[in-house]
């Protein structure tokens, strides 16, 4: 089994890397992030591996990180989660986000990454929220996540409800029904509108 590949990058496209390692081209699918950050053609590459062996197919997946590959070899222990959709979630939002999202249970931002349906976010919720935690995250990533302050409200407010003891599918269209409808309030308030909004 292939587990690293340094070399010099041959060509490069959006999810593909071909790296030549002395006069052998390793065809390498990659996550976006690591398709930018790699260096252009010509540049040496250092890529950790994972090799996903099929009865008809022999693939390489390449990561810059450790917590790259972490994450993906974590997503496709989900039932339903391939290596083509593990790299489309690592390509749909930085690895630190992700982390973010799972550990809040933000099913909204993992359903707007391409090709995650609300089922498959759930279920990533579900099976890696224990399992991420152990992994080390680097200092600050996904700190700024949720980003702006309505979404940082959003955020409060469904940890306080859930704390509460509401489910979060209720809480969630509590949170979202007083949002849309109170444009931008205080916290204090905007928990007692959604807590309102509960109980009609």
């Amino acid at each position: 089994m292939i587990a690293f590949l340094r070399g010099r990058i041959l060509d490069k496209q959006p999810n593909l890397l071909i790296v030549d390692v002395q006069g052998v081209g390793y065809h390498v699918t990659v996550p976006l992030s690591t398709f930018y950050d790699a260096g252009d053609v010509g540049a040496d590459v250092s890529l950790r591996i994972h090799t996903h062996v099929r009865e008809d197919a022999l693939q390489l997946f390449g990561f810059l990180t450790t917590l790259e590959q972490q994450i993906f070899e974590r997503l496709i222990a989900i039932s339903g989660i391939g290596p083509k959709l593990a790299v489309a979630v690592l390509s749909g939002i930085e690895p630190g986000e992700l982390v973010a999202a799972i550990h809040r249970g933000d099913i909204t931002r993992l359903t707007g990454i391409p090709g995650v349906g609300r089922k498959t976010a759930e279920r990533m919720v579900l099976e890696l929220k224990d399992r991420l935690a152990q992994l080390a995250v680097p200092a600050g990533a996904g700190a700024a996540i949720p980003a702006s302050p309505g979404e940082r409200l959003r955020a409060d407010l469904l940890s306080a409800l859930q704390n509460l003891g509401y489910h979060r599918p209720l809480a969630e269209k509590a949170v979202d029904a007083t949002l849309s409808s109170s444009g931008a309030p205080s916290f204090e308030q905007a928990l007692k509108d959604a807590l309102r909004e509960l109980m009609r």
